[in-house]
């Protein structure tokens, strides 16, 4: 999957899940803030999720935050392979 493609799917399935339009500016802005050392940071994981949930106007409890970090953390994902933790995120 390209990246471009990707990017078109992310907001696809941003807009289906949540009925929330969002721009690929506003992925992109969010999206260079994150590192590879983000995802392996609880307090950096819990703001990025936060930020993303201020962004698309849907609260999330802290027990799914809880349930998204722990995933995150579990997970066999390259840190640094951000399209691969989309697809995964994408498939549920």
């Amino acid at each position: 999957m390209a990246g471009k493609d990707l990017s078109k799917d992310v907001l696809n399935v941003v807009k289906k899940k949540t009925g929330k339009n969002i721009s690929a500016q506003d992925i992109n802005k969010l999206a260079s803030g994150v590192k590879p050392s983000t995802m392996s940071s609880e307090a950096q994981l819990k703001q990025l999720i936060k930020q993303v949930s201020n962004m698309v106007k849907v609260p999330v409890s802290d027990a799914t935050v809880n349930e998204i970090i722990q995933a995150v953390k579990s997970s066999k994902l390259n840190p640094g392979n951000m399209e691969q933790l989309m697809k995964m995120m994408m498939k549920k």
